[in-house]
């Protein structure tokens, strides 16, 4: 992977192109959890767009890998399963745990691996050409990365079941349908359309951004209660910031405000 800075945003583009950005590889789970990690100490970042270079966002696992059942693909179940957990599931973890907002731009075939990927960050926009599928059952597999939590909560449990018991692929347009992506851009304007979001996203308060994508988070999974807590304590932090003084006073003086962190 590479990551880029532009200003207030971090892009991260897989980069694999000649074999459509496979995931998964040996140290895969520790280059994700080391690119999200030092974005969650940068104050700075405050918005992350990950893209796949070439004409792929990311084919999902490699499958001529798996051919060889040699390295990552061979040993015993038991070995299997610790593969995951410590290198797929390091690659979600590091995804789920990333405090600033993240954007998919999706330029391009997303399958399997690649699309739960997508599902892990908090916006997808995609370019019209981009193709969406979960795969697994064609290869014999399950949804290893935690898809069959992710997907159903970004499309709901019918179309993800669609999704994963037929192995069907949907287009763009579907996507958008279907509430996978909230936008659909041309090709040769997708990252353009992504740095603009990005750089909207990043003009707000760092504090008060991070603190509500955690609540998003934790809403999907916790009690109303729970969150009302939750959003009380994150309140009382944000009332003491100055980033919330500049706001209340730029309201006051009608200009723009200018969030320092």
């Amino acid at each position: 992977m590479s990551v880029e800075r532009h200003g207030h945003v971090a892009v991260v583009t897989f980069n694999r192109a000649e074999t459509r950005n496979p995931l998964g590889a040996p140290g895969d789970g520790e280059e994700f959890m080391r690119v999200c990690g030092e974005m969650n100490a940068d104050r700075s970042v405050r918005c992350a767009i990950f893209t796949g270079a070439g004409s792929a966002f990311s084919a999902g696992g490699d499958v001529k890998v798996m051919k060889t059942r040699a390295g990552p693909n061979g040993g015993s179940p038991v070995d299997h399963r610790e593969r995951y957990r410590s290198n797929i599931h390091l690659i979600a973890r590091a995804l789920h745990g990333l405090d600033i907002p993240a954007i998919a731009a999706v330029n391009g075939p997303a399958i399997g691996l690649g699309c739960d990927v997508a599902c892990m960050t908090d916006i997808r926009i995609c370019a019209d050409n981009a193709k969406f599928a979960v795969t697994f059952l064609k290869l014999g597999l399950i949804p290893g990365d935690g898809g069959a939590w992710l997907l159903p909560r970004v499309v709901g449990m019918s179309r993800a079941s669609e999704m994963l018991f037929s192995g069907m692929m949907i287009d763009a347009a579907k996507a958008k349908d279907w509430g996978l992506v909230s936008e659909v851009v041309p090709a040769d304007k997708l990252m353009e359309a992504a740095m603009e979001l990005a750089q909207r996203i990043a003009q707000q308060p760092s504090h008060a951004l991070r603190l509500a994508k955690t609540l998003l988070r934790q809403g999907q999974t916790t009690s109303y209660d729970t969150i009302l807590e939750m959003s009380a304590a994150a309140q009382a932090i944000s009332h003491m910031t100055e980033d919330h003084m500049e706001g209340v006073n730029a309201l006051l003086e009608k200009r723009a405000p200018r969030f320092t962190g």
